[in-house]
């Protein structure tokens, strides 16, 4: 029975020092008044929105060369990566046979012309004998003929030539575009054929050079929509294109929109959007990869919220801490759209005039709690350790700096000197 009395005393005592110690805390905190928190007051502004989507380069113009003659190649005449303007020789194929071929047609040419000659002296004479009926009217519509043929046969050679000179002229093939040249696919020594599969080289024009961005047609449906319902606008800068390279460095130089593609992929379900840079360094080549800021457009009344002031709740909703009436926490579920910089552009849950905590608090702030608001310096240092509303951290840690902790105090309380205090009031009662 004494042993009984002795842990009753004991489980009595430890009860009233628990409760000694809550009021005395209870007490401190009611001292302390409200935490201090920094809020934001929410104000529609014009946010630009803009979205960044991959791509890959390709060149302005791309000429394959092939040869149009049949021969060997006897020499090429460019250095392979260098610049190259359109007509400069790149490639001689052997022009003899077709030195030949240029001789005979001119040969040719030089019978009919003197047939013609022949044939018309004829014509005159035959003209003559008819009038006096010495020959046949047959005779003399076959004088015609003949000189008639004549003249035919006259411009079929002078074609024939032609056509030998232009076969000698591709002898020497020459670059149809201007731009950078590749490898040469063919040697000195090479059989070439006219209208062969593989190209001698290709050129490439790279100033100003395409960017093709593959975009998804949902996302452009909703962006025709959002503008067809006055929710974005575009002006003059919707069409300016910014591109990061592959290294993540900027390029120097905005490029234009061009056009969106008018088919949409079956396999992908993107459209391609083309956009345009001047390359005058050369420092975009073709088949880069490259990453392209479009502008969508601009929304009138966009929220932006810092993305500090926003948190996730256990069914991974956007949640935010709001100052209400009589200076009391509210909690808000968002609905956010996208991030913006170090912000949150936010379509639900906020309007105009809502105070959001950005810090403050100390991680322990509550639905009803009341705190003590003021405005939030973007550049001032973080006043507490924990995000608005975050859980856990015991109560004088993370309390915002300069905040009073315990009775006037203007240190923070070490953590269990509550606890201890009320411990020794009862042991010594």
């Amino acid at each position: 029975m004494a042993f009984k009395r002795v842990a009753l005393s004991a489980l009595l005592l430890a009860s009233v020092s628990a409760c000694g110690g809550q009021n005395d805390q209870g007490q401190q905190q009611q001292q302390a008044g409200p935490p201090q928190v920094s809020v934001i007051t929410v104000q529609p502004q014009a946010v630009t929105l803009t979205t960044t989507l991959p791509g890959r380069t390709a060149a302005f113009e791309t000429s394959e060369v092939r040869p149009q003659v049949n021969g060997l190649i006897v020499e090429r005449l460019f250095t392979e990566g260098d610049s190259v303007r359109r007509g400069q020789p790149l490639f001689r194929i052997d022009q003899q046979p077709y030195l030949a071929a240029v001789a005979s047609a001119r040969a040719s040419l030089a019978r009919a012309r003197a047939a013609i000659a022949s044939s018309a002296a004829l014509q005159r004479r035959y003209g003559e004998l008819v009038k006096i009926n010495a020959i046949s009217r047959q005779e003399y519509d076959n004088a015609i003929t003949s000189a008639q043929q004549a003249q035919a046969d006259v411009a079929a050679q002078q074609a024939a030539l032609r056509s030998a000179q232009i076969d000698l002229e591709r002898t020497t093939v020459r670059a149809p575009i201007s731009g950078r040249i590749g490898r040469a696919q063919s040697t000195t020594g090479a059989l070439v054929t006219s209208g062969q599969t593989n190209p001698l080289t290709t050129i490439q024009r790279l100033d100003p050079i395409y960017v093709d961005v593959p975009q998804s047609s949902a996302d452009l449906l909703r962006l025709r929509q959002s503008i067809a319902a006055g929710e974005l606008s575009r002006g003059g800068g919707a069409a300016r294109v910014r591109l990061r390279l592959e290294d993540g460095s900027l390029y120097p130089i905005e490029g234009k929109l061009q056009f969106t593609d008018v088919t949409v992929d079956p396999t992908t379900g993107t459209q391609t959007i083309r956009a345009i840079f001047q390359n005058p360094r050369g420092l975009l080549l073709p088949g880069m990869y490259v990453r392209a800021e479009l502008v969508e457009g601009t929304e009138r009344n966009g929220i932006l919220v810092p993305q500090r002031a926003v948190q996730r709740n256990e069914s991974g909703q956007a949640t935010a801490m709001v100052v209400g009436r009589d200076n009391k926490v509210e909690p808000r579920i968002l609905t956010t759209d996208r991030t913006i910089g170090e912000d949150w552009l936010v379509t639900a849950g906020l309007k105009p005039g809502d105070r959001v905590i950005v810090e403050g608090g100390g991680g322990m702030l509550r639905p009803g709690m009341p705190v003590s608001p003021k405005p939030w310096n973007p550049n001032a240092a973080p006043a507490g350790t924990g995000a608005p509303g975050a859980p856990g951290q015991p109560q004088g840690k993370g309390q915002p700096q300069g905040q009073p902790q315990g009775q006037g105090q203007g240190q923070p309380a070490q953590a269990g000197q509550p606890q201890a205090q009320p411990n020794g009031q009862a042991q010594a009662k």
